[in-house]
């Protein structure tokens, strides 16, 4: 029986609560080491030592992933993210407030006037797409891929059950993707431009450049980690307001209070739910003992509603007192982007909540989930929409 037998992708936390009662640490017939306690599940994702990132072994050349910061473990992570975290520090990341704000502004001016919007295809999705594509130097007549691309990564790049280890999907987006930067990266060599992927170019480690399967690996990564996980925060972060229309009104009167209702979607419905490592020195994780050699899955979204952490882990609380969810991972290959994804939630939820007195989903609308355990979202979400006076 796969390991996801029981996963409802719209609604893993009760499965999640028996596993972390009955298995918080389980193997299960294929050799796959689900993980879903809140402190084990920290040490699956720091204790490199142990548990690695790596999981081809080596750089993939038909797989860059496998070359990125996400797929990495120290001392040449550290090298790779010191490369990449000069274009994410605080100080960047808020000069991007205007043009976010603007950004937030054109896509509601997009569909102002109608009465109603798809949260997703009409302002989650697009919002980080074209921030990430700016950062990167991308034309905007190309963002259309984005989506599919991206798409195709997270609902089959670390499927382990059915993938194999190192599981990147095989097939048309990827290929396209990969020859798209490919392209791109030699135009840039000849025409560097401000963005990140001409300081990539341009950037050296001990004398040497990245290789250009490292290089892809960015590119990919910064495409995917840029859009899906903050495109998820915004829709999750409507799912829970739609559901509390109290907690709506009250964050239109004490705007002040978002970034704590933010923090709260992130414990509450992770955008990333999952993460993978492989075990590469015997040891014992509970009251389990892991092999060498044998994958790890450490299930962020369980950890995040664990009793044992958490009070009251299943409730929505936005005056929750220490907050110390790891929606973005920890350790060493904590989110990169974090200050963005947060930045941009912020200011996209915030001039919603200007805009629009009242929300409501669409009657008789399906909730039709990505199609992932690796993240948690919504393909759609169709909402009635009433203008402030």
């Amino acid at each position: 029986m796969s390991h996801l037998a029981e996963y409802d992708e719209l609604n893993p936390f009760p499965w999640y609560d028996r596993m972390r009662s009955e298995s918080p640490v389980q193997v299960n017939a294929r050799g796959v080491v689900n993980v879903f306690g809140y402190a084990d599940v920290q040490r699956a994702l720091s204790d490199h030592e142990y548990f690695s990132s790596n999981f081809s072994g080596g750089h993939d050349e038909n797989h860059p992933i496998s070359a990125s910061l996400i797929s990495t473990d120290p001392p040449r992570h550290r090298d790779l993210r010191s490369l990449v975290s000069q274009a994410f520090t605080p100080r960047r990341i808020e000069l991007l407030t205007p043009r976010i704000e603007q950004i937030a502004k054109e896509l509601l001016d997009g569909v102002a006037g109608k009465g109603e919007m798809d949260i997703v295809a009409d302002f989650a999705y697009p919002l980080p797409v074209i921030v990430i594509a700016e950062m990167m130097g991308i034309p905007s007549e190309h963002r259309d891929r984005f989506k599919r691309w991206s798409d195709a990564v997270v609902t089959g790049s670390h499927e382990i059950e059915s993938a194999g280890v190192d599981g990147v999907i095989e097939g048309d987006p990827q290929r396209e993707m990969a020859a798209y930067f490919m392209q791109l990266m030699a135009e840039r060599r000849q025409h560097p431009g401000d963005d990140l992927i001409s300081g990539l170019l341009a950037a050296q480690i001990d004398g040497q450049h990245l290789s250009d399967i490292e290089l892809m690996g960015f590119c990919v990564l910064l495409l995917v980690a840029g859009n899906e996980t903050t495109t998820n925060l915004i829709t999750n972060a409507m799912l829970c307001f739609l559901e509390q229309p109290a907690l709506f009104a009250r964050l239109r009167k004490q705007p002040e209070d978002l970034p704590a209702a933010i923090e709260e979607v992130l414990r509450y419905r992770s955008p990333v739910q999952s993460m993978y490592r492989v075990c590469v020195k015997a040891t014992r994780l509970g009251q389990v003992d892991i092999r060498a050699g044998q994958p790890v899955i450490a299930w962020i979204g369980s950890a995040n509603r664990d009793e044992a952490q958490f009070a009251h882990a299943d409730h929505f609380d936005v005056d929750r007192d220490g907050n110390r969810h790891i929606a973005f991972g920890y350790g060493v290959h904590f989110c990169l982007g974090a200050p963005l994804a947060r930045l941009e939630a912020k200011l996209a939820l915030t001039r919603l909540l200007s805009q629009y007195a009242d929300f409501a989903e669409v009657p008789g609308s399906l909730r039709e989930p990505i199609g992932s355990s690796v993240v948690y979202g919504l393909k759609s979400l169709p909402i009635t929409c009433r203008t402030s006076a």
